[in-house]
């Protein structure tokens, strides 16, 4: 709970559309209620969120989900594994991981952002994918007062521009998005040397993939960066990731193609795959089937992507 009441008067200032909270039985959970709504908009803010939607078995949404908790706290299991959302803590979650609520306080208050699962390839929002490397494993960073006063703020921008209606929602709700979510990595970064912060190893691993994936796509030199062995290293990533250091080579190589073939049409497959350090247009075409499903031609006209 805030340590004063004019701390608490303070927040209500900054985000008006809580409605107070009650314990009567007519409460519906606002991603039940607004399914509709999160199909037709693909960007949503919800708030009033109390808790997980009950039902039988745990979540398992199919969007991308950012929960901003406010006061209280929640004892949840993410894939089975102990974790929890509590004042001033921001949880990104994505698609297709599950939730179960073991218990709340009964004054935990929230605000989610719902983004359509669609939008999860849009070249605007690629640092959606990039943020994997950290927050699916782990999905929680803990602001200070200072963090979480501007994201508020920025959430507050996406509801106004609700509010309004204006023609161009979308871009300017992508826009802010795109805001909010550089300023979680940034506040994350900030962290990592914070003892008890975030994996070393792994973020590490994910510097020197953006630097040197187009050169280096084998695990070995990565572990070699780390001064690890092959085996050691790829047992760390494994441990700190969930995923393996191969799986998030290819990732970052499909990532990469996947925005250039669908922003630079000015580039034929053979320059995409020259600025992707492939040595010729085949063998970056067998490399992209075989991670997608569909060769870069079928993907640049429209093709549904089978695998990521």
């Amino acid at each position: 709970m805030f340590g004063k009441k004019s701390e608490l008067l303070k927040i209500f200032r900054i985000i008006p559309y809580f409605c107070s909270m009650k314990t009567d039985q007519s409460y519906q959970h606002p991603m039940l209620v607004n399914a509709q709504k999160i199909r037709q908009n693909s960007i949503v803010v919800l708030d009033n969120i109390r808790g997980l939607p009950t039902g039988e078995g745990p979540l398992s949404s199919p969007d991308y989900v950012i929960c901003i908790a406010h006061r209280g706290n929640m004892q949840l299991l993410y894939d089975d594994m102990p974790d929890h959302s509590s004042k001033q803590t921001v949880a990104v979650v994505f698609p297709n991981h599950t939730l179960r609520m073991v218990s709340k306080s009964d004054d935990y208050l929230a605000t989610l952002i719902i983004i359509d699962s669609s939008m999860l390839g849009d070249p605007m929002l690629q640092i959606i994918k990039q943020m994997r490397y950290h927050y699916e494993p782990y999905p929680n960073v803990k602001l200070d007062k200072h963090e979480y006063r501007i994201i508020t703020h920025v959430v507050e921008g996406m509801r106004e521009i609700t509010h309004l209606g204006l023609p161009d929602r979308q871009m300017l709700m992508k826009r802010l998005l795109e805001f909010l979510l550089r300023l979680l990595s940034h506040y994350r970064k900030s962290k990592l040397n914070v003892p008890g912060g975030d994996k070393q190893v792994s973020t590490r691993f994910h510097s020197d993939l953006k630097q040197h994936f187009r050169e280096h796509r084998d695990v070995g030199f990565y572990a070699a960066q780390a001064c690890l062995s092959t085996k050691h290293f790829s047992a760390v990533i494994k441990q700190e990731t969930g995923h393996t250091a191969a799986y998030w080579i290819h990732h970052h190589v499909v990532v990469e193609a996947k925005m250039l073939l669908h922003i630079r049409h000015d580039l034929t497959v053979q320059a995409v795959a020259d600025l992707l350090g492939f040595e010729d247009q085949a063998s970056f075409s067998r490399y992209f089937r075989r991670e997608t499903g569909l060769s870069p031609t079928d993907f640049r006209t429209g093709g549904q992507t089978s695998k990521q």
